[in-house]
């Protein structure tokens, strides 16, 4: 079966159902740097087989205990993590809330776990498991090593590999003010993905006439 011309989800990707994962942090180091936000969008497929981005599912979170939290990062995405009205949550409950539409998806889909989708996925992921470490959470839908990486995508597709250039290229529109929240940079990158493969699609649907 030619994986490219699948109609349903758990035929395109081995069983993995792909979610775009954005995380802003208090640093680059995932054992000792605070995850501050975090995004998912779960990705989804029509009835022709095309890739479309799902509703963002995003909450502000807690520094754990010790966190370190760098100031050069802090003034990059912008977040006062002691900001009164930020309506953060403690890292468990966190991962609670993003994980459940992600099980949910991974179930309604028929697949075996997610696949984490990412723009540099790997730094996503480190955080997102040190998280799931430092919590004991038991039930990540998440694959614990594997990702799917835009970077990679978007320098084949485009010659890009910095996000908003590939968002450019995409012939989308990059919001320079926008950018470095995590909502808005895991919309780009679901979007960004999507295109990629449906654009892939259609050329598998072409060389197959």
């Amino acid at each position: 079966m030619n994986a490219a011309l699948a109609t349903r989800m758990v035929e395109r990707f081995r069983g993995f159902l792909p979610v775009v994962v954005d995380v802003e942090t208090g640093g680059f180091e995932a054992a000792t740097d605070a995850l501050l936000e975090i995004c998912v969008v779960v990705i989804h497929m029509d009835a022709d087989g095309r890739l479309f981005p799902g509703e963002p599912v995003s909450t502000h979170v807690e520094p754990f205990p010790g966190a370190r939290l760098d100031p050069r990062s802090l003034e990059v995405n912008g977040i006062d993590p002691g900001h009164p009205f930020r309506a953060a949550r403690p890292e468990r409950e966190a991962l609670d809330h993003v994980f459940q539409p992600v099980r949910k998806a991974v179930r309604e889909a028929g697949c075996q776990r997610a696949i984490l989708v990412g723009h540099n996925a790997h730094f996503d992921l480190a955080f997102l498991n040190a998280a799931i470490r430092r919590t004991g959470h038991k039930r990540s839908p998440f694959h614990p090593f594997s990702a799917l990486d835009t970077v990679s995508l978007a320098g084949l597709a485009f010659g890009q590999t910095v996000l908003s250039r590939a968002v450019d290229a995409s012939g989308a529109r990059w919001d320079p003010k926008a950018a470095h929240s995590a909502v808005y940079d895991a919309e780009r990158t679901a979007e960004l993905f999507c295109l990629i493969v449906n654009r892939w699609r259609d050329c598998a649907a072409l060389a197959s006439t």
